[in-house]
């Protein structure tokens, strides 16, 4: 499963969930534009992210509590699916520069 990773609806990285652990890389324009990096844990290099659970940056852009149980009713989704949920709920309104589009 992969997501684009937009900052301030411009394409900054790819979001990528495997069999055994989620990868982000920034986009080659991205990287090469002023635009800063999406987060601290994130800073703008060519190498790629690696992590055996989602990200935390990423995590935090998940709905908690009764919005989260919410969420997942109305989009039937796992509520230990965090990638689903990000793919489903953070695409428009999110609190910040960055929402997430499911490729």
């Amino acid at each position: 499963m992969k997501a684009e990773i937009y900052f301030n609806h411009i394409l900054a990285g790819i979001l990528e969930k495997n069999e055994n652990n989620y990868t982000f890389s920034y986009d080659e324009n991205y990287l090469k534009s002023a635009f800063p990096a999406i987060s601290f844990s994130f800073p703008k290099q060519s190498n790629l992210f690696q992590s055996n659970a989602l990200f935390p940056f990423f995590s935090g852009l998940l709905s908690e509590g009764i919005n989260k149980e919410i969420q997942c009713k109305a989009y039937q989704i796992d509520e230990n699916d965090e990638f689903t949920r990000l793919l489903k709920t953070a695409k428009n309104d999110t609190i910040g520069a960055i929402t997430v589009q499911e490729i």
